[in-house]
């Protein structure tokens, strides 16, 4: 997970959370899509590297711990 996705995740969070306080819905809801696109784009990186686990691991590349898989 990317340390940017997660910053803006929250940025989003705390965005909505000053917009609802505050009745600004324009502002609540510009946070709500930051915190929606921080989460897809953690979302994106986690399929992305199961994706590629799989990959590595049909070619009976060694994995992780550094045994094969057969």
């Amino acid at each position: 997970m990317g340390i940017g996705d997660k910053a803006e995740e929250l940025k989003g969070k705390l965005k909505a959370a000053v917009g609802d306080a505050t009745d600004n819905r324009s502002l609540e809801a510009e946070g709500k899509a930051e915190e929606f696109s921080g989460k897809a784009k953690q979302e994106t990186e986690s399929v992305v590297d199961a994706l590629r686990d799989a990959g590595t691991a049909m070619k009976g590349d060694p994995d992780v711990d550094g045994n094969r898989d057969v």
